[in-house]
C-alpha cells in the first residue's frame, strides 16, 4: 500500500542493484514516461551510458534544433492559413512523432492537460496554437510564470469566459479553476476567495487577439484574498494563490500521477519532499522532474507498469519506438476517437486518464487504429516496410520481432501463451501481410495496454 512507501527511499537517487538492475526494460520505462518510447539502438546506448546520465541526456534535450524549428513552424504557418482546428492537432501529432525533444514535448502534453482549454469553445486556430507555444516555452521552466501567462492567455480567458469578466459583473469561472483544478485543490480555498479573486481580474479581455488590461472595467476596490487585502489587480491575484502552501504539493502530485503512478493516490508524506524540492527551487519544474526521473520509486516495480497508456502514449509510442511515421491528420482523428482529441480536451478537468482510458469501445479503437497504421501506404518504418525495418533491427524471425517488441514496446513480459499464438499467425515464412497479423496481435494484448 502507499502508505508503506518510505518517503526518504522514494525520492532517493537510484542505485543499480543485483535485484533492481540497470537494463533494457528500466531504460525502456524511462522513455516511455518521460516521452514517447525509443528504439531499440536507443536503449541499447542508454543501457551503456547508465542511468543518470540517461536521464541527464533526456532533461538536456530540450532546445530544439533550428532545422525542426524551421520546418515546424512553416508547417503551422500553413495549417494556421487554413484557420481549420482539427488540421492544428494533425500539426502536433507530427511534431510529437518527430520532436528530437520528447520531454519537452510530453510535458506540453501534460500541461494542455493540466490547463486544459478546448478549440470545441474556442473556435480559433491561432489562438489555440498560441497557447501551445505558450505550454512549450514554460513547460519545464518557472511554474510562477507560467500560471500568470495562461492566466492571460486569451485562449484561456475565452474558454473559461474571463474575457467577459466586468466590474458590475464578475466572472468567477477562472477564480474557480485556478484555486481548484491549476493551482491548490479543493478545500483550500473558500467561496468567498473565489468571489474576491474574480475581482482582481475584472477587465481582463482581448483585442485584436492579444490579451489587453481595460482599466474603465476593473473593480479597483480593496478585496481580500486567501487572506491577503489590498486593492489587488490580477498579477498580484495570480502571485496569492501561486504562493499558497498547497500550491507545490498540488503540482508535485500531478506531476507524480503522471510520470509515476496513477494508482494509489500519493499521501501528502510521499509528496513533501517533492513539494520542498519546487520550494527549494522557486517553483521550477526541470528540478523536480530530474528528481522524479531519477528515483528509486520510479525505476521500481511500483511504477513500471503501473500506468494505463493514453491514446496518444500508445500511438506515437508504437511509431516512434520503431521509427515510424505516418498520416499525421489520420492520427489525429483516430486520437480523438480514442479519447484523446489533441486540443480537444472533454473539460476544464481534462482527460481523467487512467483506467478510464480502457473500455470495450476503446480498445477495438486501440486495435483498429494500430491495423490502419500497420495496413496504410503512408506508414513507414525507418522509411522502409515493416519487414525491412524489423530485419534492420537483427529481427528476421518472428521470435526475434517478439523480443524486440518485449524490449522497446511492452512495459511487462509477454505471456508465452500469447508468444505462441503470434507464432502461428507469422507462418513460417516472411510474408508481410501474416507479419502484420502477428504485429496486430502483439499490439491488442492486455499487457501492451500498459505503459
Amino acid at each position: 500500500m502507499n502508505e508503506t512507501i518510505d518517503p526518504v527511499w522514494a525520492w532517493a537517487d537510484y542505485q543499480p542493484a543485483a535485484n533492481e538492475p540497470w537494463n533494457v526494460r528500466r531504460a525502456a520505462h524511462l522513455f516511455r514516461r518521460a516521452g514517447f518510447g525509443a528504439t531499440r539502438a536507443e536503449l541499447h546506448a542508454a543501457v551503456d551510458a547508465g542511468p543518470a546520465a540517461t536521464v541527464d541526456s533526456i532533461l538536456q534535450a530540450t532546445t530544439e534544433p533550428a532545422e525542426f524549428l524551421n520546418e515546424v513552424d512553416s508547417l503551422a504557418t500553413a495549417t494556421l492559413a487554413t484557420g481549420d482546428v482539427k488540421k492544428l492537432s494533425a500539426w502536433w501529432a507530427f511534431r510529437m512523432l518527430s520532436t528530437p525533444a520528447p520531454l519537452l514535448e510530453k510535458l506540453t502534453l501534460f500541461w494542455h492537460g493540466h490547463f486544459a482549454t478546448s478549440a470545441a469553445k474556442v473556435e480559433d486556430a491561432k489562438l489555440m496554437f498560441a497557447q501551445n507555444t505558450l505550454l512549450r516555452e514554460h513547460a519545464l521552466g518557472d511554474f510562477g510564470a507560467l500560471l500568470l501567462e495562461i492566466s492571460r492567455d486569451p485562449a484561456m480567458l475565452v474558454y473559461l469566459d474571463s474575457a467577459s469578466n466586468r466590474k458590475a459583473h464578475p466572472n468567477e469561472n477562472y477564480a474557480r479553476e485556478i484555486m481548484e483544478l491549476f493551482c491548490l485543490g479543493e478545500g483550500n480555498y473558500t467561496e468567498k476567495d473565489i468571489r474576491e479573486l474574480a475581482r482582481c481580474f475584472t477587465g481582463w479581455e482581448i483585442r485584436r487577439e492579444k490579451f489587453r488590461f481595460n482599466r474603465y472595467q476593473h473593480d479597483t476596490g480593496s478585496k481580500n484574498v486567501l487572506g491577503e487585502s489590498g486593492e489587488f489587480g490580477g498579477e498580484k491575484g495570480v502571485e496569492i494563490v501561486a504562493g499558497q502552501d498547497a500550491a507545490p504539493l498540488f503540482i508535485a502530485m500531478k506531476l507524480v500521477k503522471f510520470f509515476v503512478m496513477e494508482e494509489p493516490q500519493p499521501t501528502g508524506d510521499l509528496l513533501s519532499p517533492l513539494a520542498q524540492e519546487l520550494r527549494d527551487n522557486d517553483m521550477q519544474i526541470a528540478p523536480v522532474v530530474k528528481r522524479i526521473l531519477s528515483s528509486n520509486l520510479f525505476f521500481s516495480n511500483l511504477s513500471i507498469g503501473r500506468k494505463v497508456r493514453s491514446p496518444v502514449e500508445f500511438a506515437v509510442g508504437f511509431l516512434r519506438s520503431l521509427e515510424g511515421s505516418t498520416n499525421s491528420y489520420e492520427l489525429a482523428e483516430q486520437l480523438n476517437t480514442l479519447g484523446q482529441g489533441l486540443l480537444y480536451p472533454p473539460s476544464v478537468k481534462g482527460w481523467d486518464g487512467g483506467r478510464t482510458w480502457i473500455n470495450s469501445s476503446t480498445l477495438l479503437g486501440r486495435s483498429n487504429l494500430i491495423r490502419h497504421l500497420l495496413d496504410s501506404e503512408k506508414t513507414r518504418f525507418g522509411r522502409e516496410s515493416l519487414t525491412d525495418y524489423l530485419r534492420s533491427q537483427g529481427a528476421k524471425k518472428i521470435d526475434g520481432v517478439v523480443d524486440l517488441f518485449e524490449e522497446a514496446l511492452f512495459a511487462v513480459q509477454i505471456p508465452s501463451a500469447a508468444r505462441d499464438r503470434v507464432r502461428q499467425l507469422a507462418g513460417s515464412g516472411g510474408d508481410e501481410g501474416k507479419l502484420k497479423d502477428a504485429v496486430h496481435a502483439l499490439c491488442t494484448l492486455p499487457e501492451f495496454q500498459l505503459g
